[in-house]
């Protein structure tokens, strides 16, 4: 059953007292965008391959996201796609884990285009908890072959209208019916400007299969 993900919706009850372990060791099981702040709307600033390690200094109390460091670049990574203790996700574990609770102060200007970037328009389908675990993304999907040259740069050059959604944007989420896809001519693509990144979208499942960077 597809599962939507609502930023603290699912978690919130969750109140946990701060950890005296200030860090975590994880790892991402999918390629994730490592964010300057604790959410979709916030500048990407690198991308985590799948299987890489991160070190997690903590995570917030109410919503899914947690401040990690990779290699030398510090920022926010979806708590959802960060595995630990036999790929148990992160967040979910953040007690038995000793995972530190974290507060964040806002700061617009770490928001894409700096600024106020339009409301959250509903929730992406599926993911890896409790429905892909073991199932595909961290064996596959998040290496997912790239699409011709041809393709990649007619989503470079024909922008859309961004839209944000709740949930981190990764290969094998689901687009919701009442986004509008728009069609990549003469190939088998839609495309679509989801949270800051261009997702190249499987027709019929409506399933994110490349992100175009």
């Amino acid at each position: 059953m597809s599962m939507t993900f609502k930023l603290g919706a699912t978690l919130s009850a969750m109140l946990l007292a701060t950890s005296a372990f200030a860090e975590t060791s994880a790892t991402a099981y999918t390629d994730l965008n490592l964010r300057a702040g604790p959410g979709v709307n916030y500048e990407i600033l690198s991308v985590i391959p799948a299987s890489q390690a991160v070190t997690v200094d903590g995570c917030l109390e109410a919503s899914n996201w947690c401040r990690v460091a990779f290699g030398e670049v510090n920022g926010w990574a979806s708590g959802d796609y960060l595995t630990a203790m036999v790929e148990a996700p992160i967040y979910e574990n953040r007690q038995r884990l000793a995972v530190e609770t974290i507060t964040y102060e806002k700061n617009p200007d770490a928001t894409i285009g700096g600024g106020v970037t339009g409301a959250i328009a509903g929730g992406l389908l599926g993911g890896p908890v409790g429905a892909v675990i073991g199932a595909g993304i961290g064996m596959g999907l998040g290496t997912a072959a790239a699409p011709s040259e041809r393709v990649t740069t007619y989503v470079m050059e024909n922008p859309v209208d961004p839209i944000y959604l709740d949930g981190e944007i990764v290969v094998g989420a689901g687009i919701p019916e009442e986004v509008t896809l728009t069609e990549v001519p003469e190939s088998e693509y839609y495309y679509a400007y989801v949270n800051g990144t261009r997702v190249l979208v499987e027709r019929e499942q409506r399933r994110v299969v490349y992100i175009v960077r």
